[in-house]
């Protein structure tokens, strides 16, 4: 059963629909090639391309008996032929169908989260030059640290998703593979050659060598790109909820008309979406371990990693298709509350200046130390008292011994902190530029 956050898109691809034509596909093609190698008879192979067909419900049917998928799938479309049936399925194994349309399968989730992660991307670029210099205080610790800009911190976001595309666009070197080599992966049943023709026709790299299946660090590979992406997507999520908290409220998810926070406190108004993607992330993260388990198998392969691999890569493609169109609708609807960035930025009275006094001290002639002991004295007294730094520091007469008043002014100006954001904008391409 399809996961209930599938997107339709994402989930034609896992259909059990999808899968059988898949198969289907799979065998027209090694009929196909076979043709070509002479051991199909041209009017055999008219007549498999004229006749065949799936029905869904006898393959089901059928398998109740067999208790084997691929036999049923094979005797179910050999009931819509004729003696040109013989041809089905010759010199293949299980495997070379199922993995080969697994990995047909891969590739379609993989483009639809490739032109998710790249929508994604240009909304982080047009948003993060928008508010490149709306400035808020940045955090270490959770403690104020000194002034950023909202833009910065989207920008951050912004190549971290080129990162994730970049990786995703090699990992699908690995899952666009393909094999049709037969029960051990020698070839003894089937001619390499049908490999090639089978892989080219549908868009695959035939598998270097092969025993019975596919190995499976490759899907562990797209595995943990997926939890990579996922793992984004909650660190985003989880600053979003972090600046909507009460006591900091400088961003918002968007709230609709009619829309409620608690059944018990009318005025709330929660973070639900990022809450939801934070939340699906370890779902994601924890298929990453049995994929990585899949890869151990015994000798030629046994059957311990399809029974799992039927829920962790659909659910993991699902799931990340579903949270980056969530992520997406979250920026979307964004609130940015400019003044209580303003507002929370002075809460510490000035202290965020601490670093620039003590540097200008330096500049003065201070050693570090000396510099460091004059900013810090005067700063636990501003927090102490609730009293402005900068008039502390005005009316230090040891500080007014190395700076003006005028010279002191300069250095607790926000602009100042903002003075090289035009060059990051540049080296990461967004100056300039609107989208990414």
């Amino acid at each position: 059963m399809l996961s209930r956050y599938s997107l339709p898109e994402m989930e034609k691809v896992w259909s059990e629909e999808s899968k059988y034509k898949k198969w289907l596909a799979i065998e027209l093609a090694a009929c196909r090639a076979w043709a070509k190698l002479g051991r199909i008879p041209e009017k055999d192979i008219k007549k498999i391309e004229g006749n065949i067909s799936l029905d869904l419900k006898r393959i089901k049917e059928i398998e109740k008996t067999t208790r084997h998928d691929i036999l049923a799938f094979v005797e179910g479309i050999n009931e819509t032929l004729g003696e040109e049936s013989k041809y089905i399925h010759m010199g293949l194994t299980s495997s070379d169908v199922k993995d080969t349309a697994l990995a047909l399968q891969l590739c379609d989730a993989h483009d639809l989260i490739l032109r998710d992660l790249k929508k994604l991307k240009k909304k982080l670029g047009e948003q993060s030059y928008q508010h490149k210099d709306t400035i808020m205080i940045g955090r270490t610790h959770g403690v104020h640290g000194e002034p950023t800009t909202w833009g910065l911190k989207l920008a951050i976001w912004y190549t971290e998703i080129d990162r994730h595309i970049k990786r995703m666009e090699r990992v699908k070197e690995f899952i666009a593979v393909g094999q049709i080599s037969g029960a051990i992966g020698t070839y003894a049943s089937v001619n390499p050659r049908i490999e090639e023709l089978v892989c080219e026709e549908l868009g695959l790299e035939p598998a270097p060598v092969s025993n019975q299946i596919l190995q499976r660090d490759r899907h562990a590979d797209f595995l943990n790109n997926l939890a990579l992406i996922a793992a984004s997507l909650e660190k985003f999520a989880t600053e979003i909820r972090n600046l909507q908290r009460t006591d900091i409220l400088e961003v918002e998810e968007g709230f609709r008309k009619g829309q409620k926070g608690s059944s018990a406190m009318p005025h709330k108004k929660n973070p639900i979406i990022c809450e939801r993607v934070s939340g699906l992330a370890r779902v994601v993260r924890g298929n990453v371990l049995p994929g990585l388990e899949n890869i151990a198998l015994w000798h030629e392969r046994d059957l311990t990693h399809s029974s799992v691999e039927r829920v962790i890569i659909p659910d993991s493609t699902i799931l990340v298709n579903y949270m980056l169109n969530k992520f997406i609708m979250v920026l979307d609807e964004l609130l940015i509350n400019k003044d209580r960035m303003k507002e929370n930025m002075n809460r510490t009275h000035g202290l965020i200046f601490s670093q620039k006094l003590m540097l200008s001290l330096v500049d003065k002639g201070l050693v570090r130390e000396k510099a460091y002991d004059l900013a810090q004295r005067n700063a636990l007294k501003a927090w102490e008292e609730r009293a402005s730094y900068q008039e502390l520091i005005k009316g230090d007469q040891e500080v007014s011994k190395y700076l003006t008043e005028e010279e002191i002014d300069r250095i607790f100006d926000y602009r100042s902190f903002l003075k090289e954001v035009d060059y990051i904008y540049q080296r990461i391409g967004l100056e300039g530029r609107e989208e990414a």
